[in-house]
């Protein structure tokens, strides 16, 4: 699936699914109603980017400084994902531990300024698409759904991460970076509509792992050295997990599409926490060459880790059906 940010053409729709009962609801500014460049693209030759390579991750990476450690060749996530979460970023304790929904550091800030810093960022949060399961936050649960960082935040992770990015460019890598996650979940919801309740889907947490191949890239790039032309020659330039819940019984849906009850059949019983259905999902994140007009394009490998047997029979299921599609199609033309 590719995803060409200087084009409105891609097939991507809203999808205006039912939410639960007590989902709040979204707000419509934040809806994605097709896969659109969040970048206005003025007509320059100074900024016109070349076609003589691949797209290439948003971030401007400068060689980070002696002390850094080195790593792999290729973009990476700008968010610190360097270790798991300890057992103090699990109690919320301290600002050196992470937040175990993202492993994004406790301790950075969305408003103060960098050491050095000139530019003022904005410091106002943007709210995605992506549904987030309820939490113990009244301030977290009032938008029910995941928030962007803030440029400045995004911009002191990269700070902390010791890559230099203008400050002048942190607004526009902010922007890619929210579309390229909305391209994301809409590919997740397309295997989650496939499973009963999988449109009352939620994205309960997520880790960046930029510097793992998964197995399906790992093995994609050793095909590549023997037919380069079927296969990546390069890795993805970045790689997350995602984990996502879907109820075990979902709401009721009238004819109408209007979440009308919710199933009483092995619904759990009072005081007990709602039972859910978890699902891994691995997004590889892949350069690809420009359009005609020297616009860059993502390509997205999304699909659900092979971890259990619904992921493995779906996967399955899916591929033979892709692949029965586009024998019809090649039958049609003959």
């Amino acid at each position: 699936m590719k995803w060409n940010i200087g084009s409105s053409s891609s097939g991507t729709t809203d999808a205006s699914l039912p939410l639960p009962p007590d989902h709040p609801p979204i707000p419509s500014s934040s809806r994605l109603s097709a896969a659109t460049c969040p970048v206005p693209h003025a007509a320059s030759s100074a900024s016109a980017p070349s076609r003589s390579g691949g797209a290439k991750c948003p971030v401007q990476h400068v060689p980070a400084p002696a002390s850094s450690p080195p790593s792999r060749s290729g973009a990476k996530c700008p968010v610190p994902h360097d270790s798991a979460p300890s057992s103090s970023s699990s109690s919320g304790s301290g600002p050196s531990g992470l937040n175990p929904l993202n492993s994004i550091p406790l301790g950075l800030s969305a408003t103060d300024r960098a050491p050095g810093q000139v530019l003022d960022l904005p410091t106002d949060r943007t709210a995605s698409t992506i549904p987030r399961p309820k939490t113990d936050d009244p301030e977290t649960d009032a938008s029910g759904v995941w928030d962007y960082p803030s440029p400045q935040q995004f911009y002191n992770a990269l700070v902390r991460k010791g890559w230099e990015t203008p400050e002048e460019s942190i607004e526009t890598v902010v922007a890619i970076h929210n579309w390229l996650n909305e391209a994301a979940w809409e590919e997740v919801m397309r295997w989650e509509r496939r499973k009963p309740g999988g449109e009352f889907a939620q994205l309960a947490r997520f880790q960046g792992r930029p510097g793992e191949l998964s197995p399906k890239a790992r093995l994609h790039l050793l095909a590549g050295k023997i037919f380069p032309s079927y296969f990546n020659t390069t890795p993805p330039f970045d790689r997350h997990d995602w984990i996502v819940d879907r109820p075990a019984n979902p709401p009721a849906i009238s004819p109408d599409g209007k979440v009308t009850s919710t199933s009483t059949s092995s619904a759990p019983g009072p005081g007990t926490a709602p039972k859910y259905i978890t699902t891994r999902y691995v997004i590889d994140y892949y350069s690809a060459p420009p359009d005609e007009e020297g616009n860059p394009v993502f390509s997205l490998d999304v699909r659900p880790a092979l971890d259990s047997f619904e992921s493995v029979s779906q996967r399955i299921k899916v591929g033979l059906e892709e692949y029965m599609k586009g024998q019809g199609g090649q039958g049609g033309q003959a």
